[in-house]
């Protein structure tokens, strides 16, 4: 750490999710973007048959995560007409890839078309330097970009796991090139319960009522992306509008849009390059705000798209999503040397609500009104953080280490490796007054809150897992590369 904290500020508003039972998971990581699970128990204890209520034989492609209201899922995918991906491949190769190993990307930005209204403004120039070029597999994979695919959306039955209705959003070839470990479905759709939306990437926004019905579609662009990586960043919903960051090397934008008509609200440009990370709401005592990652951690009126406070992250790039508990948001990088390697993570930043305008801490100092504490060497990397009992947890994609920070005041507690864990690329969850972190390879770690590690049990699929598990109604749902698991307590072979 190297910083202090100021104190923590008093918590003077309540969010009602804070108590209420976790019966709908409507976007990424849950009501309030925060993996933290409340209400009825959800199983604890679960491997490929024991608990497992049901399971989906998910077609195709995707690290989407489900989300669910009452008794619905929604999931997506994206289905190649032949199998150019390597999506599902040996432990071995997924280590190596985690760990860094393998060439660089190279090549150069160019230009891109706007939405077909016109209604992006004037095309910035691209940044150059940091993309591929269109034509050509995204970082050490085929050319996916002349293969043909379909973008498909499913309903299930919550209580069976049966089919309601899938629906194509969109057939055709992938405008961009994508990484051989992400998918052309990794994008959490988001549903209010009268309609589900769902974004892939590049290829468009679409919205259908709960019965499959379509609603409305947006094309907002495509614009390339660092190294031929592909696009991560999921929609957020709140008061009527869903909320996209679309950030990349040509022209980098944040846009509200109506939920009912997908009419355009606002869209505000960003000085950003490709980020993977998406945006919150963060509902505190001074008010609601709209925060994103990046370079820059930003936060905006969620009414207007104005520009409340903005932090220097001063070095790396955001992968995972802010993390908001109560009146403090933990933002942060991850940092990666020249070569393209991790170099121990970049700053992880506590920021007090109430914050205006450049927070960013000058002249060497480590904290401030704005700022209750930096701590060093210890950002966030593909894994979102979470907070259990008064600590912050920071799962790591190299070599299944988890660090323990004070959330207070900012002092490392431990950073261990998890026993056996493969990398961690799930963003983690809470309930019941434990930590679970879901590892590559489909085991689940399970922790006690303290300042050493402790880990009471682990439960294993044999399976490959990036997405981050969804629950609802005492039910937790596990999407792996090839199915989705519906695990309850009253589950069995």
């Amino acid at each position: 750490m190297i910083g202090t904290s100021s104190g923590m500020a008093a918590l003077s508003l309540l969010l009602v999710v804070g108590n209420a039972p976790t019966e709908n998971w409507p976007q990424f990581r849950g009501p309030s973007s925060d993996g933290v699970v409340v209400g009825e128990k959800v199983p604890v204890d679960w491997d490929a048959e024991k608990n497992v209520l049901w399971k989906f034989d998910v077609p195709g492609e995707g690290w989407s995560c489900p989300v669910i209201w009452g008794d619905k899922v929604f999931i997506t995918a994206a289905i190649p007409e032949s199998k150019p991906t390597e999506q599902a491949a040996a432990p071995r190769e997924r280590r190596e890839r985690a760990e860094g190993k393998g060439r660089r990307p190279e090549g150069d930005a160019k230009g891109r078309r706007g939405p077909p209204d016109g209604k992006g403004g004037e095309r910035a120039k691209g940044r150059g330097g940091r993309g591929r070029s269109r034509r050509g597999g995204g970082y050490g994979g085929p050319d996916l970009t002349q293969t043909k695919y379909r973008w498909e959306i499913y309903c299930l039955d919550a209580n069976t796991g049966k089919l309601l209705w899938k629906e194509v959003a969109r057939e055709g070839k992938p405008p961009l090139p994508r990484h051989q470990t992400n998918t052309y479905a990794t994008e959490t759709p988001v549903t209010d319960g009268e309609r589900v939306i769902a974004y892939f990437g590049m290829t468009g926004l679409y919205a259908y009522d709960v019965d499959g019905k379509p609603l409305w579609k947006k094309d907002l662009g495509n614009y390339q992306m660092r190294a031929g990586w592909g696009t991560a960043s999921s929609p957020v919903l709140h008061d009527g509008n869903v909320f996209l960051q679309i950030d990349n090397e040509e022209q980098s934008f944040l846009i509200a849009l109506d939920a009912k008509t997908g009419e355009e609200i606002w869209r505000v440009s960003r000085d950003e390059p490709s980020q993977y990370s998406s945006p919150i709401i963060w509902e505190n005592s001074k008010g609601t705000e709209l925060v994103t990652g990046g370079q820059f951690c930003r936060s905006y009126d969620p009414a207007t798209g104005k520009l409340l406070w903005q932090l220097d992250m001063q070095k790396g790039r955001s992968s995972a999503t802010p993390l908001a508990h109560g009146d403090r948001l933990y933002v942060g990088t991850e940092h990666r040397n020249r070569g393209g390697s991790d170099d121990g993570g970049g700053f992880l930043f506590a920021v007090n609500a109430g914050a205006k305008g450049d927070i960013t801490p000058s002249g060497g100092a480590t904290n401030s009104k704005d700022i209750a504490w930096v701590c060093d060497r210890s950002g966030i990397q593909m894994a979102s953080p979470v907070i259990c009992d008064g600590r912050i947890y920071l799962f790591e994609r190299r070599s299944g280490l988890v660090s323990c920070i004070d959330e207070k005041t900012g002092e490392v507690l431990f950073r261990k490796r998890v026993p056996k864990a493969a990398a961690f690329w799930s963003s983690p969850w809470t309930h019941d007054g434990k930590v679970f972190a879901l590892d590559d390879s489909g085991t689940t770690h399970v922790i006690e809150p303290g300042d050493d590690l402790t880990i009471v049990d682990t439960n294993p699929i044999d399976e490959q897992f990036w997405s981050t598990p969804a629950f609802a109604g005492g039910k937790l749902y596990l999407r792996g590369a090839n199915f989705l698991y519906c695990i309850g307590n009253e589950g069995g072979k």
